[in-house]
Formats: structure tokens, sequence, C-alpha cells
């Protein structure tokens, strides 16, 4: 590292401190959700392979991880992998898996996260769905923020999903579809969401530039704060977290209004 990038470094951090240092913790969202996008493009702009971008993107995880600890968050969504990505060439779907599946494991034997699994199951080769299963197990009694793994996810097959949830759910307690249908309201559906009883998204970030949802937690987000930011999810450092919580504290939440 030559002078110019220590130097530039240096000033990187002095920053980051400074936003620290007027950053209102009461204003802090409870619940942030992430859409980690740019892995890929991160790694085509370094000369490197599609596999090292996610590599590079998983590494990212914990000391984003890390940052929220050190604030008053309480919920984090991760966007790993929608129901999209399995039409990407095998080669690259594969791989990818793998890391996810040891993002999994290591975010379980930290000690600090409390980890759940939002998504479709069904769609997850069977290793998978025993790692997270053995995730949520034995990170139930952890007291640290609780981490949504979102694996296999969109947002409206979760919205579909809870439906089925919910007529199956009636049929289970020999209700009626007429009295189902009677019984329908926003509070219910959100029960049967993949997130039931948590907060839904304060705040959702997603880097790399795009600004769109992508479906992501579509019920979730009605009211929810968005925060984009052009640098690559690999590249995501501190200051850049730091900057979304600024601009979430200093905006006026309306709802409805």
């Amino acid at each position: 590292m030559n002078l110019r990038d220590k130097l530039r470094g240096l000033l990187v951090r002095l920053y980051a401190r400074r936003v620290e240092g007027h950053l209102d913790h009461a204003q802090v969202p409870k619940h942030i959700g992430v859409i980690m996008d740019g892995n890929r493009r991160w790694a085509k702009a370094a000369g490197s392979t599609t596999v090292h971008g996610h590599r590079a993107g998983a590494e990212k995880i914990e000391e984003f991880l890390g940052w929220c600890s050190e604030t008053d968050v309480e919920v984090v969504t991760l966007w790993l992998l929608s129901t999209d990505n399995f039409d990407r060439p095998q080669d690259e779907l594969g791989p990818l898996l793998g890391i996810i599946e040891d993002v999994v494991r290591s975010l379980a034997t930290d000690g600090r996260w409390r980890v759940h699994h939002v998504g479709t199951p069904d769609l997850l080769p069977a290793g998978m769905q025993n790692t997270l299963k053995e995730a949520e197990e034995t990170t139930a009694d952890v007291d640290g923020i609780l981490v949504n793994v979102a694996i296999g996810y969109g947002g409206r097959q979760e919205i579909a999903d809870a439906v089925r949830s919910m007529v199956l759910d009636a049929q289970d307690k020999g209700t009626s579809m007429e009295e189902l249908a009677d019984s329908v309201s926003v509070d219910l559906i959100g029960r049967h969401l993949y997130t039931g009883d948590q907060p839904d998204p304060d705040l959702v970030i997603r880097t790399s530039g795009e600004q769109r949802l992508s479906g992501f937690m579509l019920w979730q987000t009605a009211h929810s704060e968005y925060y984009f930011c052009e640098v690559f999810w690999p590249a995501f450092r501190k200051v850049d977290f730091l900057r979304a919580l600024r601009d979430y504290a200093a905006r006026h939440r309306r709802y409805g209004g």
C-alpha cells in the first residue's frame, strides 16, 4: 500500500469517527434489511472470478453484523439467494450454494447471532436444509441480533406461501372457507409470513447503485425507508453503513401521509 492509499484510508477512518460521533442512537433502525448486490461486478472490475466475488461478499457479512452490534439494531435480514438465482448457470450456482452454506455455519458457530431462515426450504439441496435447521436450533437461545438469512427467497413466493399456510391452518382447525374469508386481515396474513412475529424493516440498504427492491420483502417494506449505495457489496465500508444510518435518522417517517 503506497502513501497515498494510506492517507486516504486514514481520512476515511477519521470521517467515519466523526459521523459516528454525531449519530443519534435513539434514531437507529431496529430492523435493517440488506440487498447485498454487486459481487460479480466487483470481481469483474478487480479482474477476478465470479466465485471470488461471492467469497469476498460472504466475508463482508460478519464485519457488517459487527457494525450493527455496535448500535441498537435488533434484527438484520440478509438476502443471500433469491428464487431467481436458481436460473444461473450450474458452474456459478453450485459454488455459490457452497459459499452460502459456509456463511450459515460461520454465523451459527460465532456465538453472537440468532439465525433464522426465511425462504422456501424445498428449493434448497437437502444438505443446506439440514445446515439451516441446525443453525436455527443451536442459536435459538443466543441473546444477540436476530439474523434472518434469506435463502431461496422471493417476495411474491413469500406472500403465496403465507396464504397457503393460512388456508392450511384454517383447515386443521376445522374453519370453513366462509369463516376464513371473513377473518382475513392484514395482521392475519402478516403472522403467516416467514418473518411472522418480527418487526418490519425500518431501513433497507441496497448496494451497487441499483435502485429497486427486486421483490425483497414486498409485504414488510410498505413503510420502510430505502438507502441506495453506489458501492459494490464486497467494498462496503463502515463509513457507508454510518452514512446510511445518518440518512435514516435525518428523515421524518410518515405512515400514509
